[in-house]
């Protein structure tokens, strides 16, 4: 007898719970047999065990299993596994989180509603444990160590065993090891020292420290690398007889100056009809990483690539994605490449897929690129690819014009990311977008879609990267926001051509910030999935990742099922084995993908804090970036951002309108909204907690803190007291999310992405700033107060 089968009958025979007994008399099992089986199903979650030893549906009992979200507020929400994904998610009162952290999978039990009529749960059992270790601060309370975490959605503190400890000072960083306690309602967890990354704040502590803290693989196992060693052998010769040879054409690579693995090369042909061949080339990862391997299993560990200041931790091995995989100019390299014939307005012709083997004769850099597109001029060394170039360009612009026409949505949004050089000083590195990124992002958006259309057409497994439509009530939600706003979207299902041309309506106005914001907030998030769904934010009915299979698992699977579909060996067990697999691929890739975001996301915000440190006191230019009833988040034109309290708006009191995103004024009426440009002095900084805080500058406020400033300055020079100026680190992050306890979430943009601008427990936190309340409170007399 096995699990499934015994679940299969429960979920047949809903109608009460099971003893063993009678479990065994139905089905005509020993009962040791069925009570092993039984302990499987409860271990799991499938099944729950009563206090009358018992077994039911979870479903069946009024309970719920699923994944534990805390939010900063303290409470939390179980949102429900898959099967059980309809349901709402259910809040559990801080009280009645039943000793689950963050990220734990539980089993809950639902209440009847309180005073407030809303419905909550207590957890009941803690199925599986998300965290084995912590990272955070050494701290002594009465005499005992404790470590504060440095994720704030953990508890505020974790005791320590003491072994260790005694030679640390407080603030020390170190990593513990969780020890749980066997019975999750007696709520104890401790820790045990496992490292110490140092005893003071310094950017290496705190990349380390992200990396622990996130659970980042930073290395690969010695077999992963010997055996990596071994796949980087020389191209045989009969493997380059049996590709398609493109080493006679005008190949070659645009990429960022700091690049250092290449996966995806192009060239172009222009027809005697008119229309273009355009041959987009990704490296043949597949060919060296084959699939069960170790390397494999590795690479799915990994998920995907983590690019952090100053340090990259890689998906596959260095000797692989750096060497025989790289497609570096004027070495023969093996790739996947997809040849596309295209009308002179951009209609795709027709196209077909290829083992290929390239030489490419060029490495162009982005910088490169637009220099030429502006000023047209190329080194002397590539200057042949000029017309290649404004070929490109030409028809890239045009696949450009026609996807934003079907609606697919264009924020116009410029990153900005931090950069951490070798002697350790941090940079400003905004990234824009450019026509040469322009250029390269059509090319490998049309390679996506058509192998998307080509394996979906076909019926053949995939996984796809999936967009979903909004939800209905978060899309009526925008309709009401934007009305306010000036802009209407039509009724119904959600429009994306509708929202693009409400974001080019309002382009170039000052509400164009907070246009963009509420969309972007309305969006669900971009995943992977086994399923077709389509992309709602780029308007295409298929999509995939094909391109970078050397930084993203996704697209390492779609490179072996395109690999079946040439050479035509795929069989019906391995297409069962692939529906049977990629949902737990995407679930896992999904997963990684999230958490590489939010390390990156982090320690933006860490480099943030360094910087406005450096820069403290001194005045600033900004604009609102975020609204919230505690005050406005302000971003300066470099990337920094932080809060400007009320209490630092002026001389009125500022009452929040959560239906328009505003701060109004009491008395003078005047209003604080997205998009409103502010000139703000850098208040207070504090990076362990990633907070910048800053204070409004009147007209007459800085003059006044020019003259101070110069008066102080001129003193010192006379009595010889002027210090050298000590060296600036610059630096700035993409921001988003705030992380401390007393400020709710809040959009912020970071990144063109598509999906909802918020942490990893997305759903939890949209419901932050308005925290339902605690059951059983007892009624008081209800106060006002109102903040200045």
């Amino acid at each position: 007898m096995t699990p499934d089968f015994l679940y299969a009958y429960f979920k047949q025979n809903p109608q009460k719970p099971y003893s063993l007994r009678e479990l065994a008399r139905r089905l005509k099992s020993p009962a040791s047999e069925v009570h092993e089986v039984l302990k499987v199903l409860v271990a799991d979650g499938r099944l729950v065990r009563t206090r009358r030893k018992t077994y039911g549906l979870p479903e069946e009992m009024n309970l719920l299993v699923g994944r534990v979200q805390v939010t900063l507020g303290g409470y939390g929400f179980v949102v429900a596994d898959e099967e059980a994904a309809a349901k709402a998610d259910l809040f559990v009162p801080p009280a009645h989180l039943g000793g689950a952290w963050n990220g734990d999978r539980v089993v809950a039990r639902r209440r009847p509603p309180g005073q407030d009529d809303r419905p909550w749960g207590e957890i009941l059992r803690v199925l599986e444990r998300r965290r084995r270790r912590v990272v955070g601060r050494l701290e002594y309370r009465r005499g005992y160590a404790v470590l504060r975490p440095d994720d704030p959605k953990l508890p505020a503190q974790l005791p320590l065993a003491q072994e260790g400890l005694a030679v640390h000072p407080e603030g020390a960083r170190l990593v513990v090891q969780i020890v749980y306690p066997e019975d999750s309602s007696e709520h104890e967890a401790y820790g045990e020292l496992v490292d110490v990354l140092g005893e003071e704040d310094r950017p290496e502590t705190e990349i380390r420290a992200v990396i622990l803290r996130f659970g980042l693989a930073e290395s690969f196992p010695p077999e992963v690398l010997e055996t990596a060693d071994r796949a980087a052998m020389p191209i045989a010769p009969e493997e380059v007889a049996q590709r398609e040879d493109f080493r006679d054409r005008t190949v070659f690579t645009i990429d960022g100056a700091d690049a250092k693995d290449f996966d995806d090369a192009i060239h172009i042909e222009r027809l005697k009809n008119g229309s273009v061949v355009v041959g987009i080339h990704i490296a043949d990862v597949a060919h060296y990483v084959p699939e069960g391997g170790v390397i494999d299993q590795e690479a799915l560990e990994h998920g995907t690539s983590v690019y952090l200041p100053g340090r990259v931790l890689p998906m596959l091995p260095e000797r692989l994605s750096n060497g025989v995989c790289s497609l570096m100019p004027g070495e023969d390299r093996l790739t996947l490449s997809v040849l596309i014939t295209l009308s002179p307005e951009g209609q795709v012709l027709r196209y077909t897929f290829k083992e290929g083997l390239i030489r490419s004769m060029a490495r162009l850099t982005y910088e490169t690129v637009q220099t030429f597109f502006e000023e047209g001029e190329l080194p002397d060394s590539v200057r042949l690819l000029g017309k290649d170039l404004s070929l490109l360009l030409e028809l890239t612009q045009k696949l450009r014009q026609k996807r934003i026409e079907s609606g697919a949505l264009d924020f116009q949004i410029t990153e900005v990311k931090a950069e951490l050089s070798d002697d350790g000083e941090l940079h400003l590195q905004p990234v824009r977008e450019g026509l040469a990124r322009n250029l390269i992002e059509e090319l490998m958006l049309l390679a996506n879609r058509v192998v998307a259309q080509h394996l979906s057409g076909r019926g053949i497994p995939a996984l796809y990267r999936v967009h979903e439509d909004p939800i209905k009530e978060r899309y009526a939600e925008l309709r009401k926001a934007l009305s306010r706003l000036g802009y209407e979207l039509p009724g119904g299902d959600p429009d994306s051509k509708a929202m693009q041309e409400v974001l080019k309506s309002a382009s170039g106005k000052p509400e164009a910030k907070a246009v963009s914001m509420l969309i972007l907030r309305s969006l669900r998030l971009a995943r992977y999935a086994e399923d077709n769904l389509g992309h709602f934010g780029l308007a295409f009915p298929d999509y995939l990742h094909f391109t970078s299979p050397i930084r993203r698992y996704p697209d390492l699977v779609v490179h072996r099922v395109l690999h079946a579909v040439i050479k035509r060996r795929f069989s019906k067990r391995k297409l069962a084995e692939w529906v049977e697999r990629f949902p737990n691929i995407a679930q896992i890739s999904s997963a990684r993908e999230r958490n590489a975001e939010a390390a990156e996301r982090d320690l933006a915000k860490y480099f943030q804090c360094l910087w406005a440190k450096d820069h403290l006191h001194q005045v600033f230019n900004g604009s609102i970036s975020g609204v919230i009833s505690l005050g406005v988040f302000v971003m300066l034109e470099n990337g920094v951002e932080g809060l400007l309290h009320v209490s630092n708006l002026g001389d009125d009191y500022y009452e929040y309108q959560e239906d328009s995103m505003v701060l109004r004024g009491r008395h003078t009426g005047r209003l604080r909204r997205l998009g409103d440009t502010l000139k703000v002095r850098i208040e207070a900084v504090n990076p362990p907690a990633r907070q910048v805080d800053f204070a409004l500058m009147t007209e007459a406020r800085v003059e006044k803190k020019s003259e101070k400033t110069r008066d102080k300055r001129v003193l010192q020079e006379r009595e010889g007291k002027v210090k050298a100026d000590k060296k600036v680190r610059r630096v700035v992050g993409p921001p988003d999310e705030r992380s401390r306890a007393e400020r709710p979430v809040r959009v912020t943009i970071h990144r063109m992405y598509f999906g909802e601008w918020s942490s990893e427990s997305s759903r939890a936190e949209s419901q932050e700033s308005t925290p339902p309340r605690p059951q059983h409170r007892r009624k008081r007399k209800q106060s006002t107060h109102t903040q200045k």
